[in-house]
């Protein structure tokens, strides 16, 4: 049985220099900085990756390159959903050929497709691609809901091992683990938060881990708490966790991946760059955020 997913994946940004043109030196340096700093795992243009603003040819580059400067040494998992399943097959298997260790599939977004749309659109996936594959929950950004009934149906293919859940439910969570634990005999289906200021609360209630945004800023710090939750010392990683409160709050408080980049060209690691229709980070949040910073050690 392969080995389980589990800890601190970093829904990884995609650098790019002022005028928006892809910046690779800079993405290599945010690989090595993520395999020193205790980073389980790699999501190479999820939607912190900007994947609705690059092109097909580019969002392939980006997980070539990604896999390139990983080198192995953290698996990485390819962002190649669609709202087309033809595309999202066609994305998912090009990633597949070009050494990536896993899919993350998001939900079709715009068309609202219903639970059996769903289902038939992530079988036909599983169907057509040998990789392993992660189903990606976002209804806040997608307007449909992929449903725990449905999850258990498609979990039973050999090919679909895990979901990433950003809605904020802990009734959800219990339906997602009560799939996990049945399904486990087979094989492993891991739950990972896909909410930075839930996911502590999300791993003490029994996921597996986090697709993070945050882990772009403070990788150790998001590690830590993984591990400290699948070790059992909840206390620690609670005490931990709410020392990055405010900078949760900070991320989200104009669309990602707005705030994270700003920050990550603040601290050093990248230029400014982001395309339209994201426009830079509002000046009103600034000052605040450079305070957050500051008291984290970040710059």
């Amino acid at each position: 049985m392969m080995q389980p997913l589990q800890g601190s994946f970093v829904a990884l940004v995609t650098p790019m220099s002022a005028n928006g043109s892809l910046d690779f030196d800079a993405l290599q340096g945010l690989i090595e900085w993520h395999v020193k700093s205790g980073t389980n795992g790699i999501v190479s243009v999820g939607t912190t990756g900007e994947s609705a603003t690059v092109s097909v040819p580019e969002h392939l580059e980006i997980i070539e390159k990604t896999i390139e400067f990983v080198d192995g040494r953290l698996p990485v998992i390819a962002g190649t959903g669609g709202n087309s399943t033809l595309e999202a097959i066609e994305l998912t298997q090009k990633a597949s050929e070009l050494g990536a260790d896993y899919a993350l599939l998001v939900t079709p977004y715009y068309n609202k497709p219903n639970q059996e749309g769903l289902f038939q659109h992530f079988i036909k996936i599983a169907d057509s691609v040998e990789i392993p594959q992660i189903l990606y929950n976002v209804p806040s950004r997608t307007a449909c809901d992929l449903k725990p009934e449905t999850v258990l149906r498609l979990a039973h293919h050999q090919n679909i091992v895990g979901i990433k859940e950003a809605l904020d439910s802990s009734e959800r969570l219990s339906e997602l683990l009560r799939i996990s634990q049945f399904i486990g005999e087979q094989k492993n289906f891991s739950i990972f938060s896909g909410d930075d200021p839930t996911f502590n609360s999300f791993m003490l209630n029994g996921g597996h881990g986090v697709i993070s945004v945050a882990a772009n800023v403070v990788p150790k710090y998001i590690s830590q708490i993984c591990s400290l939750n699948l070790s059992n010392q909840f206390d620690d990683a609670k005490e931990l966790n709410l020392l990055l409160k405010n900078l949760y709050e900070l991320l989200f408080i104009e669309s990602n991946p707005i705030p994270v980049k700003w920050m990550l060209n603040k601290m050093g690691m990248m230029h400014s760059g982001i395309r339209l229709p994201l426009i830079p980070f509002n000046e009103v949040f600034h000052e605040k955020t450079i305070n957050e910073m500051i008291k984290l050690k970040l710059i």
